[in-house]
């Protein structure tokens, strides 16, 4: 499975994904493209370092979804995953590539998601609102934020005394556990879609998303 990853900022789930690529974390699955929309992007440089070739839409034109389109068909992709992308997917893209994008949020969604709801802001709304436990979900991308089938999520509790921040990174750590599992799931067939249910097939990982106390 050749896959394009779309980040935004520095970069740090991308290279956890391809970290877990170069163990065999990620199955049959080769990250071909790196693609952002900002042209100093961290995670530009990142991929630059370990040969995977980058591109960049600028989401400001009106040919935004076109030149996605065509940048995904040049490098062959099949599979698409959102690492701190913070710009909508067009529903071009979305049509083309659909149930074959994934995106992660640091939550349990439908709780504290949809526009304007990334990074630091879930972290603070979680802690604001009382909530006793958060986590983190991946799930398939559609035409509105944060509205896609969930494929894997693992709860985090939320401790006495937490700071945004140090929620945030028991959060994180959740989710590069559980976002090159989705990854393979996907890679080696064994996830099928029907309507907002999602079926994993012989899932042996199961048990290492028990609630991290």
């Amino acid at each position: 499975m050749r896959l394009a990853v779309f980040a935004s900022g520095s970069g740090t789930t991308f290279a956890a994904l391809a970290d877990a690529a170069a163990r065999g974390e990620l199955g049959p699955t080769e990250i071909t493209l790196l693609v952002s929309d900002r042209a100093g992007a961290g995670a530009l440089k990142r991929a630059e370092k370990r040969g995977i070739a980058t591109g960049r839409a600028a989401p400001d034109d009106d040919g935004h979804a076109d030149d996605l389109l065509r940048l995904l068909r040049a490098n062959d992709i099949d599979f698409i995953a959102l690492a701190g992308y913070l710009r909508k997917v067009p529903s071009p893209v979305v049509n083309a590539f659909r149930e074959k994008i994934l995106n992660t949020h640091p939550a349990l969604l439908p709780a504290f998601g949809g526009k304007g709801m990334y990074g630091q802001r879930v972290h603070e709304a979680v802690l604001d609102y009382g909530a006793r436990w958060t986590g983190a979900t991946i799930h398939l991308v559609e035409e509105e934020y944060d509205t896609g089938p969930v494929v894997l999520q693992q709860p985090v509790p939320v401790r006495p005394g937490d700071t945004p921040r140090a929620l945030a990174e028991r959060v994180k750590r959740a989710e590069r556990r559980l976002y090159p599992e989705a990854v393979c799931l996907f890679a080696t067939d064994r996830v099928t879609v029907e309507g907002r249910r999602v079926t994993i097939d012989d899932d042996p990982l199961a048990e290492r998303r028990a609630p991290d106390f």
